[in-house]
């Protein structure tokens, strides 16, 4: 069975045993979809799905903390992604992804030294609601907003994802394998080139693991530069 189509089917399970306890009895048919097979003219956009993000309270706990939900942020058609793990307070408090102490390293990566701006890519995280004491994800948590993400990725339509840190690694490509053996490679989600690096508050942390964070940074600049002469 696919990743996608696993976690989707998970998240599914637990809705319909919320609207069961909610009185509803029966639904329309409808099997999930993977990203590579949600037709491009299918009539999603990013502010439908936006608003249902902004509606859910499939995890009671999260729903019953935030301030409100934080679904990304960029340009809609962006050729590349940064998928992050989950809001935090400063996140939490504005709606929008990496806005902190570790959001305006990302945009000095993304500014000084890919020369890109912000509003060229798209930023986005697994969860859509801060964690309360920015613990890490829990599974059931990851699986009830991954259908989220999937359809953000085949509204978007990236031809790249740059995950920031083991959370986001091991939730999108369904692996346990520790993020320092993931880096220095690309992999496929869908038909979207996929590479992993450390995430920006640990390389505030760990401020000589910045140079391996450039090291892949300048790999993916690489193959999307390569990738953008072959089209």
């Amino acid at each position: 069975m696919p990743q996608t189509d696993h976690r989707i089917r998970r998240a599914a399970l637990q809705r319909l045993e919320d609207l069961g306890r909610a009185g509803v009895t029966q639904l329309p048919r409808k099997e999930p979809q993977a990203v590579a097979d949600i037709p491009t003219g299918s009539g999603e956009t990013l502010e439908v799905i936006q608003g249902e993000v902004a509606a859910c309270t499939l995890c009671h706990e999260l729903a019953t903390t935030r301030t409100q939900t934080v679904f990304g942020v960029g340009n809609p058609r962006a050729r590349l992604c940064f998928l992050g793990e989950a809001p935090g307070a400063d996140e939490d408090r504005q709606g929008e992804p990496f806005v902190g102490r570790a959001g305006k390293l990302l945009t000095d990566i993304i500014e000084k030294g890919m020369k890109l701006q912000r509003s060229d890519v798209h930023i986005l995280n697994i969860l859509k609601c801060r964690p309360p004491g920015n613990r890490n994800p829990l599974p059931d948590e990851a699986a009830n907003c991954s259908g989220f993400l999937d359809r953000q990725l085949a509204v978007i339509q990236p031809e790249f994802i740059c995950c920031l840190g083991a959370v986001a690694a091991h939730n999108l490509l369904d692996t346990t394998t520790p993020i320092g053996r993931m880096r220095g490679q690309f992999y496929d989600y869908g038909s979207i080139r996929v590479m992993c690096t450390y995430h920006p508050a640990y390389l505030l942390r760990n401020p000589a693991a910045k140079q391996q964070t450039w090291d892949d940074i300048q790999m993916l600049m690489r193959e999307m530069g390569t990738a953008a002469m072959s089209r």
